[in-house]
């Protein structure tokens, strides 16, 4: 750990905190002007930065300020006696973590410094956690063959068609796809054909003049245009309209184009990797795609395995996913207990990874304990027919047929989320539910906002819309400084 920087003119100060900290084996430096910090900051950096506010030369606002600028995640404690809470609270306006009223507590200021160092290091361990996590997991032989695959296209701008059922991430294979081409330090652009209404969808991807329909009152440019150098991804390319596929297979044809309402042509210079969930072939037969589309799309073909095609890599993606959410809720992350893991791994997955991770999203914000039971498992999992019984003879279940996650719980919808909670706990028997739900809730919301705030009491209630002797006595209440 990089040594505490503390800086007070007042030498009496300084002397405090640094043998206050020395009896907590913390390593530490001290500084008796704004300046003597600066000036050390060209060669090093601190753990966290201790700043009284009012100090000869450069003041602790100051020092905040060019601090941030040059290292925004540097945790800056301000210290100020009561009479400076004014400018204090200006402080937290320019990014410090929390105010440190004199005269202090030491304890409460070895403890306040102890949190900030916490915060420090749980960041940079994240940044770090960030640049190293892979983009695709999986051990199982047929994502190894997709890994490869990715690998060989690496230097060439070919035509790509990615299918596989939906949630299977084709998309993460079409951006990893991009990544590791030669037009990696240009436009990802993806364009998902069923999300965009039909009359829409022309104006979305080839852009439009000024006046060219009502409403358009300046010009626009398209996917095909911003995606100019790089790739574009056209996400459910099946859903697309039959006069768009014309369009389309003119653009991929002779490589121009034309805004809508425009007069002159424009050279398309973007990748095009396109996916589908839906038999293309089966399409083509129905005459709702067209064939000379389809074999323009279909050069190289990449066929994503389902997750119960490649069971082995779900305790890896579970792992991730828990690992990921924790992150983001600021928590601790979850386990699975063994039995759990062999539920979820007998599991048919229709919604394959992306089930999955909303899964472990689920797990994360309602699971009760930190290693999940089977009984913690949403209720429409644990009801639903056994797996195995319905692969009875060795036969893989439907995915049509198979239990799939709460629709709430799909769409993110916290609130469907906490009813679920709600009817398992109840179901169980639990008695006085409403006030440990209120206070998980609050402890919940609160807790995020200090995370997010890093730990600044005023802007948390600024941005939750409570008052700061609120936010003071909820803290306190539902013991979040234990945390």
């Amino acid at each position: 750990m990089k040594p505490i920087w503390i800086v007070d003119d007042d030498r009496s100060i300084r002397w405090v905190l640094e043998k206050a900290l020395e009896r907590q084996n913390i390593p530490c430096r001290v500084f008796g002007s704004g300046k003597e910090v600066l000036s050390e900051l060209e060669r090093d950096q601190p753990q966290v930065l201790v700043s009284d506010v009012r100090m000869a030369g450069l003041d602790g606002i100051e020092l905040l300020r060019t601090v941030k600028r040059r290292h925004p995640a540097l945790p800056v404690i301000i210290m100020t006696a009561y009479a400076d809470l004014d400018s204090a609270v200006s402080a937290f306006q320019s990014g410090a973590f929390e105010y440190l009223p004199k005269p202090f507590d030491v304890d409460r200021a070895v403890e306040l410094i102890q949190r900030a160092v916490d915060e420090s290091v749980r960041e940079s361990g994240e940044e770090e956690a960030a640049t190293q996590a892979p983009e695709i997991l999986g051990q199982a032989p047929a994502m190894q063959e997709v890994f490869r695959a990715i690998g060989r296209l690496s230097q060439s701008t070919v035509t790509v068609l990615i299918t596989g059922e939906s949630g299977s991430g084709k998309e993460v294979v079409a951006r990893a796809l991009h990544k590791h081409s030669a037009r990696a330090d240009k436009p990802f652009i993806a364009l998902n054909m069923a999300a965009i209404p039909r009359d829409l969808l022309e104006s979305e991807l080839f852009g439009h003049e000024r006046g060219a329909f009502t409403g358009a009152q300046a010009m626009r440019r398209g996917r095909f245009e911003q995606a100019e150098g790089g790739t574009l991804f056209l996400d459910e390319i099946g859903d697309m309209p039959a006069e768009l596929q014309t369009r389309l297979l003119r653009v991929l044809s002779d490589g121009f184009y034309y805004r809508v309402g425009g007069q002159h042509p424009i050279k398309a210079d973007a990748r095009v990797i396109a996916a589908t969930h839906q038999n293309l072939e089966e399409r083509v037969r129905q005459g709702l795609f067209r064939e000379d589309l389809y074999h323009r799309l279909n050069v190289i073909r990449l066929r994503l395995p389902p997750l119960r095609e490649r069971r082995e890599d779900i305790a890896l993606l579970a792992r991730h996913f828990l690992a990921k959410s924790a992150r983001e809720l600021g928590v601790e992350p979850k386990r699975l207990s063994p039995e759990a893991l062999r539920f979820i791994e007998q599991m048919p997955l229709p919604g394959n990874v992306r089930q999955l991770e909303n899964l472990c999203h689920w797990l994360t914000v309602l699971a009760p304990a930190q290693v999940v039971k089977v009984e913690d498992l949403p209720l429409e999992l644990r009801e639903s027919p056994s797996p195995a019984a319905t692969a009875a003879g060795g036969a893989e279940p439907a995915p049509a047929a198979a239990p799939a996650l709460p629709a709430a719980a799909v769409a993110n919808d916290w609130a469907g989320l906490l009813g679920l909670e709600v009817e398992r706990r109840l179901r169980g028997g639990e008695q006085g539910l409403m006030d440990a739900i209120t206070r998980r809730f609050e402890a919940t919301v609160i807790g995020t906002a200090l995370r997010l705030t890093h730990g600044r009491r005023i802007e948390a209630a600024t941005k939750l819309g409570l008052g700061r002797n609120t936010i003071t006595r909820k803290i306190q209440e539902l013991r979040l400084e234990e945390d």
